[in-house]
């Protein structure tokens, strides 16, 4: 690989993963901020009334993404992968940042919980193009061979955050003390998330399209016919990869959206912990989810989409209620030792089911189909996740009760997976439309390792 091409890849993978970062952390700053923003935003004597509506404002992002995944994948299919990446980063930027500065209930009444709700909608449109965009941009830079290992690396940047963040809280909350924090500190966090915002942007605004892309629309100018994007996500065997998505994303929007917006919540609620402990925990969790991404794309590199997906499936389901019941327990040690037992099957089949949702789609209007897809899958199964298992815990009068629900989910994928095509090392351009077109890429490929892989 020559030095200008060594340069170009690192540069993408940079994009890529610093861009990532800004968009999750000012995610995982509204998430960790339920307990306290619950105080401030929906104030009462029921202290489950008030922990509930802030899930439901949690849970409305997510119901958002759909919509900016819709907008910003045509865009991303019409001007450009890059183009609509900087939308993405300042939108998410403005809408964390503004939380930071809103008056609580106590200042202006109703008029509070409903600017931090139109905040929270802006950072679901922001999440919802931003994912497809630089996962599409991400797996069309890589090489063939590599596309799996890629975009778990840069995954890292997605869920490494949630860590950071917990680790911000806690010095916060050390260094302000509980009160101050309460009052004031809480609010940092959000601030800081607009400055990250400015650095994702500048870090993004000089690097160039992915050839792939680039030869994609060449070859559809040469042709003469324009295809709206949307319509040929429709008709053009779209729908069937959209069906795919939905086969293979839910254990993993579910799973995750438990150990990273329920389970913080959970460990001060049931499991008696200080939110101290309950941060630190949660982020060593976190830490081995992101730890593993990478060696899931690796494995699906060398042995498979479907073959990692099911490995990851079958250890969600088995791993559920173990993870449950120690995080309940009340103590640090369990606490870490289920969340990361949850973490450990998250991390391995996280990879692969990313990598996989973007290759069922060809290049000509992959943005627009992975966006419908996977965000109305991430909403309906990962922004509802936080909201049905604190419902579930209340319902059954047992805390354990949601990881009978991440379970069945998982058994299900387990199930379904069963049925999709195998994507790796598929040809971009056609997807899985056209069996001729990708035979030469199934062939196997010379592996390298890590070091090697880092290198290059």
């Amino acid at each position: 690989m020559t030095k200008t091409k060594t340069t170009s890849s690192r540069r993408s993978l940079a994009a890529g993963a610093i861009g990532n970062f800004g968009e999750i952390y000012d995610f995982a700053v509204f998430g960790f901020s339920i307990p306290i923003l619950s105080v401030h935003f929906f104030p009462g004597s029921d202290r489950t009334a008030a922990l509930l509506s802030t899930f439901a404002v949690y849970a409305v992002a997510f119901v958002a993404r759909p919509l900016g995944g819709l907008m910003f994948g045509y865009l991303a299919d019409r001007l450009g992968r890059i183009r609509v990446m900087a939308m993405t980063v300042w939108l998410m930027a403005l809408g964390t940042a503004i939380i930071g500065l809103l008056p609580t209930y106590a200042t202006i009444g109703i008029a509070a919980p409903l600017l931090l709700l139109l905040c929270r909608i802006a950072q679901g449109l922001a999440l919802g193009g931003e994912t497809t965009g630089s996962t599409s941009y991400i797996v069309e830079s890589a090489p063939e061979n590599r596309r799996g290992y890629w975009l778990g690396f840069t995954l890292i940047f997605s869920h490494l955050p949630n860590a950071v963040v917990a680790g911000l809280v806690v010095a916060l909350q050390l260094g302000a003390g509980d009160q101050a924090y309460s009052d004031w500190a809480w609010r940092i966090p959000f601030l800081l998330g607009g400055i990250i915002g400015v650095v994702g942007f500048w870090l993004r605004r000089n690097i160039d399209e992915p050839e792939e892309y680039k030869q994609a629309r060449q070859a559809s100018k040469a042709s003469k016919i324009k295809k709206n994007p949307l319509i040929a996500a429709i008709r053009c065997g779209g729908l069937r990869g959209m069906l795919h998505v939905f086969m293979v994303q839910p254990v993993f929007s579910v799973g995750a959206y438990l150990l990273l917006g329920f389970m913080y919540t959970f460990l001060i609620e049931v499991g008696k912990l200080d939110s101290t402990s309950a941060l630190i925990s949660n982020a060593i969790a976190v830490i081995v989810l992101s730890a593993l991404l990478p060696l899931g794309g690796l494995l699906s590199d060398r042995f498979g989409r479907k073959r990692v997906l099911t490995f990851g499936a079958a250890w969600i389901a088995l791993s559920a209620y173990p993870a449950m019941y120690l995080a309940a327990s009340g103590s640090f040690a369990s606490a870490v030792a289920g969340q990361t037992l949850l973490a450990a099957g998250l991390g391995i089949y996280g990879a692969a089911s990313f990598v996989a949702a973007a290759e069922f789609f060809p290049t000509s209007f992959r943005a627009t189909g992975h966006a419908i897809s996977y965000q109305t899958s991430v909403a309906m199964f990962g922004g509802t996740c936080p909201l049905i298992a604190a419902y579930l815990s209340q319902a059954f009068g047992s805390p354990l009760a949601p990881a009978f629900y991440v379970t069945l989910i998982a058994v299900l994928c387990l199930i379904t997976t069963q049925f999709v095509p195998e994507t790796r090392g598929i040809n971009l351009r056609t997807s899985v439309g056209n069996k001729a077109s990708n035979k030469a890429s199934e062939l196997p490929q010379p592996q390298k390792t890590m070091r090697q892989e880092l290198s290059t």
